[in-house]
Order: C-alpha cells, then structure tokens, then sequence
C-alpha cells in the first residue's frame, strides 16, 4: 500500500511544484487548507506526511499542525520563508524538517523521502525503462537510445505519470490536476498540446504507447 501525503496551504504558490515532486514518488496525495486541518488529521486519518505552507498568515497555525501531526504519527515538513524561519521551533520528538519556499525540487525531493522513512537502498534513483527510453524519476532525466531527451518538465511529468499508470485511460482533467497541480485554470487543450509534443520529441515507436481514447483522455499502453 502507497504512504499518503497530506498538502495544507491556503494559496497555489508551492502547490505546483510539490504536486510536480510528488508525482514521481509513489504515494497518494490530498490537500486542503488550514480551515480543514482537524478533519485532516482527524484520530484513525491516514496520513504518513503532512506538508504545510507556514508563510505570512498561516505560519500562526503551525503549532496546532505540528501537535495534531505527531498525535497521528505522521511526518512534518514545513514550507517557510526568510520572514519566518527566525520564528520556527520545530520539536525533536517525532520526524520533521522544514525547507524554504524558493527551494528546488530536487531539494523538496530528497527532504520528502527522508521523511517517508526511504533508507539509502530505496532512496536511490528509481529507473523505468521501456524499449530503448530509460527514465530516472529522481533527476527527471530520460534518454533514448542512449541519448537525452530535452523535455520541459510539464513535459516530462505528464509522461512519468502516464508511463507509471500504464493501460489506464485518464481524462484531461484528471491529467490536468495530477500533473499541472491541485487547482489548474489551465484549458483541456493543454494536454493536448503536451501530449502531442511528447510524441513527437520519443519519435516513432514510443510514441505509439500514448494512446488517445476519442472523449475521454489519454493512457500509456504496455503493449504496442
């Protein structure tokens, strides 16, 4: 059974960027704002790590989330900024961590699988290879052939989350809100315009595994 990640933020400003990091880890993901936090992490709620935007406003909830996250035995990493980290007295007694708002994903990465409790042989790069396309989830590179492929990183996270949900139909506004974020206000014709760019970029062949399911969405078949 996958770990299940909790997002609490009142704004959109890392929901992008941890939903892109999140994507590539397998685990299940909800998210709320601090207005839901006791349903959150109400007694029997499961939830192995509570990520929470401490910024501004929502820096003066921080004690209650820390206090309900360690009465559920559920990890901490807090969001924060320069404004605050001078403020932020996290606990010793149950695992958490904080990062800055302007990190980068790889950062975000290695501090969210540290806290999910991967040791160091399940924290190595997990790779995915299919044909002659390898890809590697943790430096969010890929290669055909043998030679790298330039993907932008929506490019690149559409097709992880397609290639590790094979022969599984999605529409366009799942794809849009696994992919893009917890609250797009991108268009449908978005995937459309990615999907079409990852074809062309794996070239023939692999691009055969994107198939389209006329008013439905799209999927990553196994098969060929």
């Amino acid at each position: 059974m996958s770990k299940q990640v909790l997002f609490i933020a009142n704004s959109l400003d890392n929901a992008f960027k941890f939903q892109s990091v999140l994507s590539t880890l397998d685990v299940g993901v909800s998210a709320g704002s601090t207005q839901q936090v006791r349903r959150l992490l109400a007694p029997g709620s499961d939830v192995d790590l509570v990520i929470f935007e401490a910024r501004e406003k929502t820096f003066v909830h921080l004690q209650e989330v820390i206090s309900l996250s360690e009465s559920r035995g559920s990890a901490l990493l807090v969001i924060t900024d320069e404004a605050c980290v001078g403020e932020l007295l996290l606990p010793a007694g149950f695992p958490c961590d904080f990062i800055m708002h302007d990190a980068q994903q790889s950062e975000c990465l290695v501090r969210i699988r540290r806290l999910l409790g991967e040791n160091d042989k399940n924290g190595q790069a997990k790779t995915i290879t299919i044909e002659d396309m390898t890809m590697n989830l943790a430096t969010y590179q890929v290669t055909v052939a043998g030679q790298p492929v330039d993907f932008t990183y929506l490019e690149y996270a559409l097709l992880a989350f397609l290639v590790q949900h094979p022969d599984r139909t999605f529409s366009r506004d799942v794809l849009l809100q696994n992919v893009w974020g917890f609250d797009s206000y991108c268009g449908s014709r978005t995937v459309d315009v990615h999907v079409r760019r990852i074809r062309a970029k794996l070239g023939p062949g692999l691009a055969e595994h994107i198939g389209t399911v006329r008013g439905v969405g799209y999927h990553w078949s196994s098969l060929t």
